[in-house]
Formats: C-alpha cells, structure tokens, sequence
C-alpha cells in the first residue's frame, strides 16, 4: 500500500472544442503527491485546474493523459471511491428532508449497516454541530447550516480520505472555526483531508502540507512550515536615516527599500542575521526607535509563487 493517499503523475486534462480549435488545457503535466494522515491544502487562483484535479481524482473526469492513484487504487476504481468522502463547492441537497433523513439517505446509497448507519447519523451532526436540529428539513437551514450538513454527509460513513472543496464559503467566523475542529478531530483519526480553499488563513491554521497550482501545474508543494521559513520582512523606523546607513543594510539584504523619510523594509532570506540589521543602523549614525520582523505568510508564499510562475 502506497504511503500516498492521493498520488498523481503527469496528470493531464484537454478539454476539446466541439468544432475545431486545440482545446483547453485544464491541467497540465501536474505531479502531486499528498501524505496520509495528513491535512493537504491545495491552491490556486481561478482557472488554475482545482476542480478539474479534484474531478479526475473523484473518477467523474478522465483524465487525458498521465495518471492518478487514490488510496492506493486508479482513480475512479470503486475501491478507491469507497473510501472517499466529498463534500463539493456547489451543492444541492433534498430541502424537504430533515437532516437526520438526509444523512439515512446517504447513508443507504453507501449500503452501510442500518445499526452503524443510525449510530453514525448521530455522530456526524454532533460533530458538526447540527445535532439539535437533526430533525429539521434542510430547507430551514441557512447556508452556512447547509454546508455544514454537507460536512456531515461527507464524514458519514468514515471515510479514509476526505475532499472538502471550499468548505467554509458559506460560514462565519464561528462557523469556520467549527470546521477546523472537525478537520482536526479527522486528522486525530488518522484520516487524510484534501482541502481547496481560497480563505489562506483558514489554510494557513488548517493544514500541514500545501500545494500551489497555476496554469495546471503544481508550482509548489511541500510541508508548510518549511515553505514558509524562507524569507522575513523587517520594518525598521530610523531617525537620521541616511543615504549612507541604507547602503550599509544592503551589505546584509539586496533587498531594501525605503517607505519614507523614517521607515525602510529590508527582505531577509536568513532571519539570524536581524541582529546585523540593527547594529548597521547604529554604527552608521542612525537611531533605531523600531524594528518589526515579519514572517511571510501564506497569503505572501501564493502571491509571489503564482506572478513568479505567470
């Protein structure tokens, strides 16, 4: 059994005009490898090929060439499926049932055991908390609720990997967060989630491996604290800033740039050498009255990963 819950090589997708025309390159040549038991976030801008991955690693899409294993099968294998919950972004639900009802449905199309399937149901609204309104049809939920129904239906008959796509549109702040403990609580089981989001922070929060699509193509992947330890921003407020100290901090960093009359950004590659900064500034004349050090976040990592690939 592959160590990978999700592995991909290659993968590629045209999608072909009806009449003429090259077609549409959705995903192109992409590589992906993402760990069980782990929370993997997967990023891109729009039209970067997201949904079209998650499709082709759902089996609702064939891919057009390379190729794609989930939980150690082909993607699209029934014995790969099983093991697989979803939750998409654009869902539809049955407004007429009640959650609890909702879930049962689910649950038969599955064909799990009735007793497991009513222990389960239980479980699943607890978890996302919906348990008090199990019986309420879905059409009184707001959307934020339906999404978390969503959630439950995905976990509901314990599934080894879960996609979530855009799980947490709908939701606010507490509802979020309520999507994280989840997430958590599946990580703790040694389960294996594939989130797309476009909210970096929840993210950032969420997940211990990331990977950064664009035009189809992985640009970036890797545990996210290592992808995130590579560059700093220091912010340093300096009276009698001169021309002579700045040249002294570009001894340290290529990258300085002066704000204004009292302020200059210096990027640093190696946060060890912060201590340099403040001692240039002092032996040059300056007056150090702050210095602010800024680690790049995920929000920093995707922009500039995604116009350095553009």
């Amino acid at each position: 059994m592959s160590t990978f819950a999700i592995e991909t090589k290659q993968l590629k997708k045209v999608f072909k005009p009806l009449i003429g025309g090259s077609g549409l390159v959705a995903v192109d040549q992409l590589s992906l490898q993402v760990p069980q038991g782990q929370v993997f976030g997967f990023l891109g801008p729009n039209g970067a090929g997201k949904t079209t991955t998650i499709q082709m690693l759902l089996g609702n899409v064939f891919p057009t060439g390379g190729s794609a294993r989930v939980m150690g099968y082909p993607a699209g294998d029934l014995r790969a499926k099983r093991k697989i919950g979803f939750l998409p972004e654009k869902f539809q639900f049955h407004d007429f049932l009640t959650a609890a009802e909702f879930l049962r449905l689910h649950g038969k199309l599955a064909k799990m055991d009735s007793r497991r399937l009513h222990n389960r149901i239980d479980e699943a609204l607890t978890l996302v908390g919906l348990y008090e309104r199990r019986n309420s049809k879905i059409r009184e939920f707001s959307k934020g609720m339906q999404q978390r129904a969503g959630l439950a239906q995905a976990i509901l008959h314990d599934p080894e990997l879960v996609i979530l796509d855009e799980p947490t549109s709908a939701l606010d702040p507490l509802g979020r967060r309520s999507v994280r403990e989840v997430v958590q609580h599946l990580k703790e089981q040694g389960k294996t989630v594939f989130l797309n989001s476009h909210l970096l922070s929840e993210i950032e929060m969420t997940c211990d491996y990331v990977a950064i699509i664009n035009k189809g193509q992985v640009v970036k992947q890797g545990k996210l604290e290592d992808l995130l330890t590579d560059r700093s921003t220091v912010e340093l407020e300096i009276r009698n800033l001169s021309a002579q100290i700045l040249e002294s901090l570009s001894r340290i960093s290529p990258k300085v740039t002066q704000e204004n009359e009292t302020h200059v950004r210096v990027e640093l590659a190696d946060e060890t050498r912060v201590p340099e900064l403040a001692k240039a500034v002092v032996e040059t004349g300056g007056e150090l009255f702050s210095m602010q050090v800024k680690r790049e976040s995920l929000e920093d990592l995707f922009i500039r990963t995604v116009e350095e690939a553009s």
